[in-house]
Order: C-alpha cells, then structure tokens, then sequence
C-alpha cells in the first residue's frame, strides 16, 4: 500500500515523498482525551492532494485515457492544482489549470512556475468562487480533444482511493485505536476516502465533516465564504465523492471562528490552512466534552505558509470583517488549558 509510515533513503520523484505524514499532539484533556493532527503539509506541495492527484493521474493511464505527450486539464482552487503540476511535470504532460480568485496567489504562481497553463473564468478584482464557471470550462476545453483528461476531481472514484493510505497509516501509527475522525468536506474525497478504508481496518470510530457556513452540503443558507478549497458554493453540484452514509455528522464553521483558530494555532508554533482551522476549531470545542481515553484525529490538509497574505494578514482580515480579537482570545485561551494536559 503506498503511502508506508516511512520512505526509502533516496526517491527518484518528487511523488514518492508522497505520505508517511506526521501525527502531532496539539491538545488533551485530564481525562486522557487527545486532538491528534495528521499533518498533510508535510507531503510534497504541501497539502493533502497531491495524493489523490497522483492517482486519478494513474488510473487515467491504466484506463488508456492519458498516453505520453497528452494533456490535463482540472477546475481548481489551487492545491489540487499544484498536486497535478507536480505529477504532470514528472510524466511529461501538459497541464491546464482552470482557476478563479479566490485561490491564494502563492498557489498560482506555485503552479506556474511548474509550467502550468492557467485559465481563469474570474473578472480582475472579483474574489468570489466560481466553481460551477470553472467546471463547465475545463468539460468544454477537453471535449473531444486525442489524449486529454479533465481529471474532474469532484466526481472522480480516484480521487477518494487517493486517499485509501491515509486509513493505513491511520490504524498502524495509533495501533487501530481511533475513536473520531474530523475533517473538512469539499469535494468528499479525503474525508469520504479515509473514512470508507478505514472502516475495513478498524470499527466503532465516528466521523465528522466540517464545512463553512455558506456552504450547502450539510444544508443552507447559502452566502458567500472565504475558506478556500473546501465547502459546496451555491450552484455548484455536491460533488459525488462526499458520501452521506459515511459521515456521522456534518457541522459548519464561519470564516471569523476558523480563522481565528488558524491565528491562535500559530501561536503554538504551527502554521495551518483556513479550512484547517474550522476542522481544528471544531475539534478543540468537543474535545473537554468527550469520554475519557477518546482519540481524536483532525485531518488537517494544508499548511498555512500558503495563507500569510490572507488568513495571517491583519489588513486583508479587516478589510473583509474577519478580524476578531475576542474569538482569538478564547481559543488561545482554550488552547493554553488543554495543552497542560499533553
């Protein structure tokens, strides 16, 4: 099973850096409960997709679709992007990324830089999501193109199989004992992939989805929100891969109460995603209520260097109504407690 709990000495690719990432203790209770971070930045791009990028990149070519010389095109809001510049680079493809301005700029130039092609159905200036826009580009441009793929990555099979390894490395770092599950619904893939592989592991374990508020899979209202790569815009389908019957229960996380937990987390010396920290924020509020011994795994996509001009950004923050010193104050102060208890 790739994605082993550790790598060979010398790698011949970049994308067999890929997994055998870090558990990190973030907070514990006095009765024994733990948060555990599974820390995907540490994979190669540093965020999560990449696997899933890998392997929708290889089933292609085991199907016959993607043959030397060919051409992917992906709608993305920027990591599963930077995942597809990776592979396409290492196998010799072209890659043609469909995006919009709500994707970090550091993940467009990133992609760039790996001589992507970018597409984008934005006006200057417009930050809002536009994944129904980007989807119907990306079907369009490869419609009857010889040797070119849209990975479509919200309705792909092989996008929650990408993530099959992280439930092995899962049940074998914590010995089978996981007791939840918690991570971020966007296109179902890695929360929805874990869960249906670790289900063949180990039993009894709970899974929570965590999307903005705005957001639609777990319901309406709709509105816009700014945590990127993650959560059901209204207009866009809910993609095929977030599997109801697998998600115990799906909460939502506002922008300010995220991001303030992004804030208060950096304190503690770690650096994580918007999306990250509504799962975090999520995590650290039910993590006193929980029956002594539970352990809790937060699967936390990306890193938040990608973030500095956003999430980390007093002027950006105010100017969008985000800044909050008061909800930062109580998870620091939440932080502090549970983290005597490690």
């Amino acid at each position: 099973m790739p994605g082993a709990l550790s790598r060979p000495a010398v790698v011949t690719r970049v994308s067999d850096l890929i997994g055998a990432t870090p558990l990190l203790e973030l907070a514990a209770t006095e009765t024994g409960s733990r948060l555990l971070l599974k820390l995907e930045m540490f994979n190669p791009t540093g965020t999560a997709k990449i696997r899933m990028a890998r392997q929708m990149v290889l089933d292609a070519e085991r199907r016959g679709e993607l043959r030397p010389g060919g051409r992917i095109i992906e709608s993305t809001s920027g990591n599963t992007g930077l995942g597809l510049a990776v592979v396409a680079a290492e196998r010799g493809y072209a890659f043609t990324a469909i995006v919009d301005n709500h994707a970090c700029a550091d993940k467009l130039r990133a992609m760039k830089a790996m001589g992507t092609e970018l597409v984008s159905v934005a006006d200057d200036g417009a930050e809002e999501l536009a994944t129904a826009a980007r989807e119907e580009l990306a079907e369009e441009m490869a419609r009857g193109q010889e040797n070119t793929v849209f990975t479509e990555q919200h309705n792909n099979p092989s996008n929650g199989v990408g993530y099959f390894p992280v439930a092995h490395e899962l049940a074998e770092a914590l010995d089978g004992r996981v007791d939840i599950v918690i991570g971020a619904v966007g296109t179902g893939g890695m929360l929805c992939g874990t869960a249906r592989e670790l289900r063949t592991l180990i039993s009894g374990f709970t899974t929570i989805g965590v999307e903005p508020k705005g957001s639609i899979a777990f319901g309406g209202p709709a509105h816009d929100y700014y945590q990127s790569g993650t959560g059901t815009p209204e207009g866009a389908e809910i993609g095929a891969l977030v599997d109801f019957d697998l998600i115990d229960e799906g909460v939502k996380v506002g922008d300010v109460e995220a991001f303030a937990t992004c804030r208060a987390v950096a304190r503690t010396g770690l650096l994580i995603g918007g999306s990250a920290g509504g799962v975090v924020h999520e995590a650290l509020t039910r993590l006193p209520t929980l029956p002594p011994g539970t352990t809790m795994v937060a699967l936390i996509n990306d890193g938040g260097e990608k973030y500095l001009d956003t999430v980390y950004n007093d002027d950006w923050m105010r100017a969008r109504g985000l800044l909050s010193p008061e909800a930062e104050r109580e998870t620091d102060e939440l932080l502090t407690k549970l983290r005597r208890n490690r």
